[in-house]
């Protein structure tokens, strides 16, 4: 079975509940964007050439680890430029984890984030390429 498919199963009164890390990952890549100073998430080739064909990969630049009742979650992200990166990394452990608890009820025992590069507005791009 493909790791990234592995579901975890909680036993309640009434039955199971499974939850596959798929859907951890997605939840996380989707609460890390939604915070203010992220430019994107970083996935490699891979993600790249999904993007390239049309498939949006919300679980692009997100490694979690489920177990039976907790989680980590490694994000790799690209901030915008000119933000102050601790408190952009920050904003994305908390709401991360906010998400992640609330949605599965795991408890999420720690968010890593690896920030990769920087993102920089069009405008400025340009104005690079003409200096040099």
């Amino acid at each position: 079975m493909d790791k990234n498919m592995e579901k975890k199963e909680m036993q309640g009164s009434l039955g199971s509940i499974r939850i596959a890390d798929e859907v951890v990952s997605i939840i996380s890549g989707l609460a890390a964007t939604e915070v203010t100073g992220i430019a994107g998430m970083s996935g490699g080739l891979v993600g790249g050439i999904a993007e390239m064909l049309g498939k949006k990969n919300f679980a692009k630049g997100v490694k979690v680890e489920v177990g039976e009742r907790e989680a980590a979650v490694d994000l790799y992200i690209i901030v915008k430029y000119g933000v102050r990166i601790p408190d952009v990394a920050l904003a994305v452990q908390e709401n991360v984890k906010t998400a992640i608890e609330t949605m599965t009820g795991l408890r999420v025992v720690e968010v890593n984030i690896h920030v990769q590069g920087v993102g920089f507005p069009e405008d400025v791009k340009e104005e690079e390429v003409r200096v040099r």
